[in-house]
C-alpha cells in the first residue's frame, strides 16, 4: 500500500539522513520515478524534505524534524523476533514486515540508542544455513506458518523415505535447525498414534521423531518434503502443557540416542583428530576428550558413537586414510569390503 511505503520512506530519511533516490528506490523495491513521486507527496503533506544537489547530494529531512508515526502492526511486531535472521524471515513471508519494523524501531529510539542499534546491525550477522549445503526449497512454508499462527488444521501430502502419505496435522510450531525447517505437529484424529509412528524416515533428518504430549501423538516433519498443504476451516486445541523448545530438545535427544546405539573403536592420526569434530560434530569432540595417549607415531585410540553399520561406513570413509577402524569386527570387515570395491573400480 502507498501509505505504508510513504511511512517507510519517511523513516528511512529520518534514520539514515541524506540518501539518494536510487538508494531509496533499492531499499523500497520501487522505481526511482516512484521515489520522486513519493517525495513530492511527502512535501505536499507538510513533511520538510530537502533536496541537496551535487555529487554528495540526496534527500534529507530538515534539521530537527522527527516523526512519531512509529506504531507497529501485528505482523511487524511478530517479525522482530526474527531480526537477527533475515533469511528465515523472508522464508516465512515476513521479510517486508521485518524491514518496516526495524525502521519504526530505529525511529522510536533515542539518537544514542539508535546509533548503537545500527552499529550492531553493521557488525553482526546470523546465517542459519549450514556450510556447503543449499537451503531446502520450502514453497509451502508461508502457508504452514500461517496455519501454525492461526491454529488451523492442515491436510498435508508428505513424502517419506518409504513413500508418500496424506495426513491431517495440527501444526504446533516451526523449528529452524542447521538451515532446515521442521514442522512440529500433532496427528489428527483420523490417524492413530501407531500409524503416526511410521511417519519417520529413519534417515537422520528428524522426520517423524517425536513422542506424546498430554496423550496426543506429536511428530516432526521436514518442511521441504511437503508436496501439498491445504488449510482447513477447523481449528484445534493445543495439547495442555506443550512447550515447543522443550519438546524439540527432548525429541532431538531421543533421536540421537536411538540412532547412535553402536560404538566403533578407531585409531586416529594427528590430522584425523582435527577432522573428527568437523565430520562428527559434538559426538566427535566428546570422543576425543576420552582419547588415550598418542603412540610413537602420534596416533590415538578412541571410542566413537556411530549409527547403523551402513551409515557408519559412509561416515567413517570421510576420514580417509587418517583413521583405522579397529572394531567391532563386523564394521571393520564392512569398511574393508567397501574400500576393496572402490579400489577395484578405480584400478
Amino acid at each position: 500500500m502507498r501509505a505504508d511505503r510513504l511511512l517507510s520512506l519517511l523513516l528511512l530519511l529520518q534514520n539514515r539522513g541524506r540518501t539518494t533516490a536510487p538508494e531509496l528506490a533499492a531499499e523500497l523495491e520501487v522505481s526511482v520515478r516512484t521515489v520522486y513521486r513519493d517525495i513530492d507527496a511527502l512535501g505536499a503533506s507538510g513533511v520538510p524534505v530537502l533536496a541537496d544537489r551535487g555529487p554528495a547530494g540526496g534527500y534529507r529531512l530538515a534539521d530537527g524534524y522527527r516523526t512519531r508515526l512509529t506504531g507497529l502492526t501485528d505482523a511487524q511486531a511478530s517479525s522482530l523476533f526474527l531480526a537477527g535472521v533475515p533469511g528465515p524471515a523472508r522464508d516465512l513471508g515476513l521479510g517486508a514486515d521485518l524491514a518496516a519494523a526495524q525502521l519504526k524501531l530505529q525511529a522510536a529510539l533515542p539518537a544514542q540508542l539508535a546509533g548503537r542499534a545500527r552499529q550492531i546491525q553493521e557488525r553482526f550477522h546470523l546465517d542459519a544455513t549450514a556450510w556447503f549445503r543449499d537451503a531446502d526449497p520450502v514453497p509451502h512454508l508461508a502457508r504452514i506458518a500461517q496455519a501454525v499462527w492461526d491454529q488451523r488444521v492442515l491436510h498435508a501430502h508428505y513424502r517419506r523415505w518409504r513413500g508418500e502419505v496424506r495426513r491431517e496435522l495440527h501444526p504446533l510450531g516451526l523449528v529452524l535447525k542447521g538451515g532446515i525447517w521442521y514442522l512440529v505437529a500433532g496427528v489428527g484424529a483420523g490417524v492413530g498414534a501407531g500409524d503416526a509412528g511410521r511417519d519417520g524416515d529413519g534417515d537422520g533428518d528428524g522426520d517423524g521423531a517425536g513422542g506424546e504430549v498430554g496423550g496426543d501423538a506429536v511428530r516432526t516433519y521436514r518442511v521441504a518434503r511437503f508436496l501439498a498443504v491445504d488449510t482447513a476451516e477447523d481449528g484445534f486445541e493445543r495439547p495442555a502443557g506443550f512447550e515447543l523448545a522443550s519438546y524439540w530438545q527432548e525429541s532431538t535427544d531421543r533421536l540421537d540416542a536411538a540412532l547412535r546405539r553402536r560404538t566403533a573403536q578407531l585409531r586416529l592420526s594427528p590430522r584425523g583428530r582435527q577432522l573428527l569434530p568437523m565430520q562428527f560434530g559434538a559426538v566427535g569432540t566428546r570422543a576425543l576428550a576420552d582419547a588415550g595417549p598418542p603412540d610413537a607415531d602420534g596416533w590415538v585410540r578412541i571410542s566413537l558413537a556411530v549409527e547403523s553399520e551402513a551409515i557408519a561406513v559412509g561416515d567413517l570413509l570421510r576420514l580417509g586414510t587418517e583413521a583405522e577402524v579397529l572394531g567391532p569386527p563386523a564394521l571393520r570387515r564392512a569398511l574393508a569390503e567397501t574400500v576393496a570395491a572402490l579400489a577395484g573400480r578405480y584400478a
